[in-house]
């Protein structure tokens, strides 16, 4: 299996507007392209899934095994010419003092090549010796290219070339120049997303074009067909399986302001007997007739607040049918959509109501990072466990307040901020919505616990 790891000597070196061109150049060349990305993310995968065609699944040792993102590539990248994985941070950046969670440990992980980007502005002879540090640092990363990115000039590139061949061993696939054209919007939590983009693909196209006028990407083909075997295929719970039949119905609303789901959970939805039907919640207005759950991920309702709240027949459906009992998970933006209302940049609009509170938007994040959480009693999903902890992640500008009514939570922070500090995943009749955004593996399957419940449900309105 082709297969090559992008990474950067550090956060915002372009790592990931040049892998978005590599998969769209790639493709362009009529080759199969299975994008992955390190970490928790909902944003550049989406980037990264528009550009090569394919849905792009996540690689992050917070809630996954080493097992699971080592079948997690075998299985998806199995009918792919060559898989791109992009990290996230620096290629030795990670949570963990001995490396064991960094961008470098998935990629020794994986037996991926490494092609490193640099931003070189004011840089020439001084990036050998900080790629000589690089390759020092661990003797069991292959660093086998780079890519000088934000160059000046073809000057700037000369020099830049010349120090690297003369002092390294590493193959220089390129120079990127400074250009404006190679730059996508960014937002609070990153990149502006793809779903919501109205020039996504003719801004893939400009990077790809560029890309492909600046990069040896037989180079890059042939550093990654040397990659190591992975390996011997793994047997694991939830890829690669035929799943049963649906027999139930789950609306997901996907639509500009929510689009944060991992392919991944949403295949274990359907493997678990879910058809999902999808609702948009800016233009349609009412929910889908017979169904049996509904799912609202993450998104940006902050920037569609006013379209939201004007969508007053859809805000009415919703919130009649979390009324009348339908099983309903959300996450994050979700939950801002189900508050009272949304307060941003000095207006407030109204928000579907069912949650007694308003989500605040603040110019910092209120949540951020890794969590650990614990179920409560009062978890109403079937198969739970209060002494396993759960590991998962939050990213969140708003907070929860003003709340008029006493909650029940179906969780326990041990790390991270989640609703008030301390708990996360607001109950309400069969609703659960909670800032913590789940990821389905083997350490918590979400996806099929929350179909169980809406059949226990469903059986009881029909006993």
């Amino acid at each position: 299996m082709a297969r090559i790891f992008i990474s950067a000597t550090h956060k915002s070196s372009g790592k990931t507007t040049l892998s978005i061109g590599l998969c769209a150049a790639l493709r362009a060349q009529g080759m199969k392209v299975q994008p992955f990305k390190k970490g928790p993310d909902y944003i550049d995968p989406l980037w990264l899934g528009a550009a090569s065609g394919r849905a792009c699944h996540n690689l992050d040792f917070n809630t996954m095994t080493p097992a699971e993102i080592i079948q997690t590539v075998q299985h998806y990248a199995a009918d792919a010419d060559i898989a791109l994985i992009e990290a996230n941070k620096g290629l030795y950046d990670g949570m963990a003092l001995d490396g064991s969670d960094s961008n470098a440990a998935v990629a020794q992980l994986t037996r991926s090549p490494v092609v490193l980007v640099v931003d070189t502005r004011g840089m020439t002879r001084g990036i050998a010796p900080l790629l000589l540090g690089y390759q020092a640092f661990n003797r069991d990363i292959q660093l086998a290219g780079i890519i000088f990115n934000r160059v000046g000039g073809a000057r700037h590139a000369s020099k830049l070339r010349e120090s690297v061949e003369h002092y390294t061993d590493i193959k220089v696939l390129g120079a990127v120049h400074d250009n404006p054209a190679m730059e996508i919007e960014e937002r609070h939590l990153g990149l502006m997303p793809s779903n919501e983009s109205r020039e996504a693909e003719a801004q893939i196209a400009r990077i790809r074009d560029l890309v492909m006028a600046q990069m040896d990407l037989g180079l890059l083909r042939e550093i990654a067909d040397g990659a190591a075997l992975l390996p011997s295929p793994l047997v694991g719970e939830g890829l690669g399986m035929g799943g049963r039949s649906p027999t139930l119905r789950i609306a997901i609303c996907q639509d500009p302001a929510f689009g944060f789901y991992y392919p991944g959970d949403l295949e274990a939805l359907q493997q678990a007997g879910a058809e999902l039907v999808p609702v948009n919640t800016l233009h349609d207005t009412t929910l889908p007739a017979n169904i049996d759950g509904l799912f609202i991920g993450g998104g940006f309702p902050e920037t569609h607040m006013q379209q939201l709240s004007a969508n007053v027949l859809m805000r009415e459906s919703i919130r009649t049918a979390i009324d009348n009992g339908l099983p309903t998970y959300a996450e994050c933006g979700g939950l801002m959509y189900l508050s009272r209302s949304l307060v941003w940049n000095g207006q407030q609009a109204n928000m579907v109501g069912v949650i007694p509170g308003d989500a605040v938007m603040y110019p910092r994040p209120q949540g951020r990072g890794y969590v650990k959480l614990q179920e409560t009693a009062d978890m109403p999903w079937p198969g739970g466990d209060s002494s396993k902890t759960i590991n998962a992640h939050e990213f969140h500008y708003s907070r929860l307040e003003n709340l008029t009514g006493e909650g029940h939570f179906a969780y326990r922070m041990t790390r991270g901020t989640g609703i008030d500090g301390q708990h996360d995943g607001w109950l309400y009749r069969n609703m659960l919505a909670s800032y913590t955004h789940m990821r389905d593996t083997a350490q918590f399957r979400w996806a099929q616990r929350f179909v169980e419940f809406i059949r226990q449900c469903k059986r009881k309105r029909f006993s």
